[in-house]
């Protein structure tokens, strides 16, 4: 196995293209601690990142989506990502990929990770970022509006890949969790950030605010499984109690499941949002399990959304859950 040594200063894109692009031998790369401000893609398979440090070890860029391209089109949601992994079998680890485009209501979206590949392992990282933070590509098959899936990966042919985040905090506000794959998460810890000023939290007034969507996933028609969030923490930062919703339907097959998480008492009553789509509530997958806290699952639920059984957990097992996709 070969091992490559980075510092900051060092460009990782420029030791990517020393590595072939059909590449089959495991290699590590390690970083030593510091910010890698870099636009960073990584489309090479068979690659295991490992940082020195999680808190530190951070790659850092700041695009986002109502930038100004050289033609005067905006940069657009898929072209602001921070880190492209465009590629199968890689693991990063001990790593932080931020976005940090700010304020949200004037940059719009920003990836810090775009996702898209088969077995991709991702074992204590942070990913940093306020709308749109993590996507786990696939893109869904057509966008809803012209343009809207302008970028890397736009005429690529979708394939679904498994995704496994273990140990990881993610952070972001709205959507800031979305996509299509197959994505197992595992002991991560999940926080919300309050997207809404004070003059909006005020003129709220008595109808409870919305600060934050933690998923939108867009899962296709006939997969399986989408998201499955189990042993995890979900909090929130400057956010009301009841004011985040654990997640709404970015396409109207999407499926999330939370099991065995704690929630604090920023997640709304109802627990997911149909989008303003009812026709959702019949095609989509959102459930709960043994889960604990303010925030856990009470009888004021939406209507579409499945207290599972013992027996319907089970099926959730991160095994089964990879295994549907071979």
């Amino acid at each position: 196995m070969k091992t490559f040594t980075l510092r900051p200063g060092d460009s990782l894109n420029e030791l990517l293209c020393q590595i072939p692009a059909d590449n089959r031998e495991e290699i590590q790369i390690r970083l030593s601690c510091g910010i890698y401000r870099e636009k960073t893609v990584i489309d090479r398979p068979y690659l295991h990142l490992i940082g020195e440090d999680a808190q530190n070890t951070v790659i850092s860029y700041g695009d986002y989506a109502n930038a100004l391209m050289p033609d005067k089109s905006k940069r657009g949601t898929f072209r602001s990502y921070t880190v492209l992994l465009d590629a199968h079998h890689v693991t990063m680890e001990n790593l932080t990929i931020e976005n940090t485009a700010a304020p949200r209501r004037q940059v719009g979206q920003a990836i810090a990770l775009y996702a898209d590949g088969d077995w991709l392992h991702f074992k204590n990282c942070r990913f940093l970022g306020s709308q749109d933070t993590l996507f786990t590509g696939p893109l869904p098959p057509a966008p809803n509006q012209i343009g809207g899936f302008t970028g890397p990966k736009e005429f690529d042919v979708r394939k679904n890949g498994r995704q496994f985040y273990e140990n990881c905090y993610i952070c972001g506000d709205i959507d800031f969790i979305f996509g299509s794959a197959t994505a197992y998460f595992r002991s991560c810890h999940i926080e919300a950030k309050n997207s809404l000023s004070p003059e909006e939290l005020q003129d709220s007034g008595n109808r409870p605010p919305v600060c934050a969507y933690l998923t939108a996933a867009s899962t296709p028609e006939g997969q399986r499984f989408g998201y499955v969030f189990d042993q995890c923490r979900i909090t929130a930062k400057d956010c009301p109690p009841g004011s985040v919703y654990l997640g709404r339907p970015w396409r109207s097959w999407a499926k999330t499941v939370f099991l065995n998480c704690s929630m604090d008492e920023s997640i709304h009553p109802a627990g997911f949002h149909d989008w303003n789509k009812p026709e959702s509530h019949d095609t989509v997958f959102y459930g709960e399990y043994n889960c604990t806290g303010a925030g856990a699952a009470t009888d004021r639920r939406a209507s579409f959304v499945r207290a599972l059984t013992a027996a319907e957990a089970a099926s959730f097992t991160l095994e089964t859950v990879f295994a549907s996709l071979d």
